[in-house]
């Protein structure tokens, strides 16, 4: 089992960002107890703009959101700082599952998802995972969405794939002894 942390950077933490999530200040407590939880057992993803010059559907998408187009090292890609300097995991996609996140996830296919934003990288993430055959579980009070019915719409959302996705929050994965 791993916990893969979504996408905990700047761009989506300030408030002057253009990708700013309003909640985001809420989730870092709850992220930081999932990361006692699960230590070592813990994949910190990073959105990154691609190398070189979009492609396909993702040219009108930096046409409307032409600042992200930045170098995975700028400052607005960096993890906030209660996250900084841990490994991560770059991808120029919202779902961040692939090889190595199945790697991570072992035999038994097991991921906890947390992070930002709930219904795009975090919903993006956990359906390929769920289409994969593993078996996620989202952290409902360790996500925040561009606002909270999109959060909230996202949970929704995903608990429609139950019983292969499971939505719990931090205490009960405590209460579970989960990350032992």
């Amino acid at each position: 089992m791993v916990l893969a942390l979504i996408d905990l950077q700047r761009i989506f933490a300030e408030p002057d960002s253009g990708w700013a999530t309003p909640d985001f200040q809420r989730v870092v407590k709850p992220a930081q107890d999932l990361v006692e939880l699960f230590s070592p057992r813990v994949v910190f993803t990073r959105f990154v703009a691609p190398a070189g010059e979009p492609t396909g559907s993702w040219v009108p998408y930096y046409e409307q959101w032409p600042f992200a187009l930045q170098p995975p090292d700028s400052y607005a890609y960096q993890l906030v700082d209660e996250f900084r300097g841990a490994p991560t995991l770059d991808k120029p996609t919202f779902g961040k599952w692939g090889q190595e996140l199945a790697e991570a996830a072992g035999p038994e296919r097991r991921l906890v998802l947390a992070g930002v934003t709930t219904e795009c990288c975090v919903l993006t993430t956990a359906l390929a995972a769920v289409d994969a055959g593993a078996h996620v579980q989202v952290v409902e009070d360790a996500c925040a969405g561009v606002d909270e019915q999109a959060h909230r719409q996202a949970i929704d959302i995903m608990r429609l794939y139950a019983p292969m996705l499971e939505i719990v929050t931090v205490d009960e994965l405590r209460s579970r002894g989960a990350g032992r």
